[in-house]
Parts: C-alpha cells; sequence; structure tokens
C-alpha cells in the first residue's frame, strides 16, 4: 500500500483512458465528476470505474451466477494486490455478451490502466475503494441469488439492497473527501452519519425510474408491503401498474426517497461552503434525482423512463442554478426547495440514519482488510 508520504505519481497513459471512458461509460458522472477539484476528480473517477467494472459482471446476463461471484472476487482480490489485473480482464472480456456495452468491454480490458492510478492514490483513498468494491460486490451477489418478479419482501430489504449498491458508495465518498480536506475530516462522523441515506435517496430514484427495464430483465427492486391489498405470494409486483395500488406505492416510495434527499441536503450543507466543486458535485446529483422524482409523482403508471426524463433544458438550469447557490447555505436551501417542490411530504422516519432503533448497517461476509 502506497502511503502518503511517497505516493506514486500515476502513469500520463492511465490518467488519459481514465479521463476518456468516463465520458463514454456514463454521461451524467461524466457532467458531475469533474465539478471536483484535480485530486478529487482523479480519485472520484477511479472510484465510479471500478465500482462500474462491478455492475457490468453482475449485469452480464450471459455470466451464471456462480461466474459472477468468481469475477467480483477476482475483481476484489485485484484491488488487493493478490491477483493480476490483465489475467482477470483477460478471463472475462471473451465472456462478456453484446448486452454489455462496448465502453464497458473497453474499461474491463483496460482494467489495468485504472488499477495502476488506484495505486497511485494514498492508503486512506485505497482502503476506501477496497472497502466499497468488496462490500457492493458480496451484497449484489447476495442480492442477485433471489431477485425475481415478486419484488422484495419489505422497506428493510430494500434498504439493505440500496446500501450494498449505493448507500457504501457515500461512506467511500466521504472517506476521499476527508482525505483530501482535514476542515472536512473535523466533520467525518456527522457525514458519515448521512452518507448511505445520501445514497439510498439517488437509488431509490435509479430504482422508480428504471422498474420497467427492470422488469424486462426479470427483476423487480420495489418492496412488497408499501402495496396496499397485495399477497406476500404475488409472482410479479409490477403486474399491479396501472391500479390504485400501484399509485399508492409509488406516493410512498417517493416520499421515502425525498426524506434521503432531504438527508442529502443536510450532507451537503456540511461541506464548507468555499469548497463549492465538491458542494456542485452534490447538489447537481440531488437537484437531477429530486426532478426525476416530480415527474414520478406526477406520472406514477408510466411505461418508459423517456416519460419521466428530465429535460436537457432542465437540466441545464439544474447545473446553473447549483453553480450560483453553492457558495450560500441559504441559497442551498433554496434550490433545494425549488427542486423538491410538488412532492409528498417526506417519510417521517427515513433509515440509514444513525440512532434509528432496529437499524444497522449490513457487512461484508468477511472482515474488510484495513
Amino acid at each position: 500500500m502506497v502511503t502518503a508520504s511517497n505516493r506514486l505519481a500515476a502513469p500520463s497513459e492511465a490518467l488519459a483512458f481514465q479521463a476518456g471512458i468516463l465520458e463514454r461509460v456514463s454521461r451524467t458522472f461524466a457532467f458531475t465528476i469533474p465539478q471536483l477539484p484535480p485530486p478529487l476528480y482523479t480519485a472520484v473517477t477511479n472510484a465510479y470505474l471500478l465500482c462500474r467494472i462491478a455492475d457490468t459482471i453482475e449485469d452480464e446476463p450471459e455470466l451464471s451466477q456462480t461466474q459472477k461471484e468468481q469475477f467480483s472476487r477476482r475483481l476484489v482480490a485485484v484491488l488487493a494486490g493478490e491477483a493480476a489485473a490483465e489475467e482477470f480482464a483477460e478471463a472475462l472480456v471473451p465472456l462478456l455478451s453484446e448486452h454489455t456495452l462496448p465502453a464497458e468491454r473497453e474499461l474491463i480490458a483496460h482494467t489495468r490502466h485504472v488499477l495502476s492510478v488506484t495505486r497511485a492514490l494514498g492508503d486512506r483513498e485505497q482502503m476506501a475503494l477496497h472497502r466499497c468494491v468488496q462490500v457492493m460486490s458480496e451484497g449484489m451477489s447476495r442480492c442477485q441469488r433471489t431477485a425475481d418478479l415478486s419484488g422484495l419482501a419489505d422497506i428493510p430489504e430494500l434498504d439493505q439492497y440500496c446500501y450494498y449498491v449505493a448507500g457504501v458508495v457515500g461512506e467511500m465518498l466521504t472517506e476521499l473527501f476527508c482525505a483530501y480536506s482535514p476542515e472536512i475530516a473535523s466533520r467525518c462522523d456527522e457525514l458519515m452519519a448521512l452518507a448511505p441515506s445520501f445514497g439510498q435517496g439517488l437509488q431509490m430514484t435509479n430504482i422508480l425510474k428504471d422498474l420497467n427495464a427492470d422488469r424486462a430483465r426479470g427483476v423487480c427492486w420495489l418492496p412488497r408491503d408499501v402495496y396496499p391489498g397485495v399477497s406476500g405470494e404475488v409472482t410479479d409486483l409490477l403486474g399491479e401498474v396501472g391500479t390504485g395500488s400501484h399509485e399508492a406505492a409509488m406516493t410512498r416510495l417517493v416520499s421515502i426517497a425525498h426524506a434521503h434527499l432531504r438527508n442529502a441536503l443536510r450532507y451537503t450543507l456540511l461541506i464548507p461552503a468555499h469548497e463549492r466543486g465538491i458542494r456542485r458535485f452534490c447538489l447537481w446529483a440531488v437537484g437531477l434525482a429530486l426532478l426525476t422524482l416530480r415527474n414520478i409523482h406526477r406520472q406514477p403508471g408510466f411505461k418508459d423512463a423517456t416519460e419521466i426524463k428530465v429535460s436537457r433544458r432542465t437540466v441545464a438550469g439544474v447545473a446553473l442554478l447549483g453553480r450560483l447557490s453553492a457558495r450560500s447555505d441559504v441559497l442551498v436551501r433554496a434550490f433545494f426547495g425549488l427542486a423538491a417542490r410538488g412532492l409528498p411530504a417526506p417519510a417521517r422516519h427515513p433509515t440509514w440514519v444513525r440512532g434509528q432503533p432496529g437499524v444497522s448497517k449490513p457487512q461484508p461476509d468477511s472482515a474488510t482488510p484495513r
């Protein structure tokens, strides 16, 4: 592991690959990550690409569940320095089908470039990335084993799924922010208490937006316990779309996501006002999520994600308002209030906030090296 005192310089070829591939695998993050100050831009881009590799493994339909788990473990081993990135890529790329995007295939083929940037980060950053990928990979594998169209049992199971795919990312980003700034590090405990909730708000928005695409893949991540009158034996929860039961469930889920995004506002306000790049990064993500939730709330029976997509003009407006408001707590609150206008009241007790009775964060299957 590289220490802060003898940190390596990342190879220019690897940095150039990172910057180029980010724009091809994610328009959203290629839009938000460059708002971060340079050291964080490099670390967060690297973290996103590692998580994208893990996601690609889980999303590849031609891989068996056993193969997915094997490659997920190999990715974690590569991060730990226990396996070669080249061998991991050479084994995985030929197994990817046309369902994997060409840019994702290229990303995996050049895993060595991504890892060479990882190796140039400091100890704290590397440990945060390692833990995130391990928890995410193990958690996604656990959830995928039982995923089907019947949905999740209840809201706590949804919380757990969201933690594995997004809450742990919030924790990882917080570690990167704290490693970057001693001033932010002085607020680490407060930020960590809110980080999983921030992640869950964003993930729940994605789940609601993508529910029809997920149904086409044979899975549903909605909890059955928010559907009034639906039995526990349901085989296709999304067969309820268009019914009053579905509309009531969507209102409830939007209100829960709204509550989590209010925690995201609290998180953002803990970032010092002079760190405008980090605040913009947070605000743009929150603003786009709130506007998407508004569209979902207005049209809960939508058939295609394009029906509730936020327009490019609106995205540009969010970017401008986020840029202008980042410097002031008063303006940040005003930005949030404007974006959240029309949403149902936030749920009273959002989960994943420290101190809530009966809630504990899931842990990885094995202890994460420190």
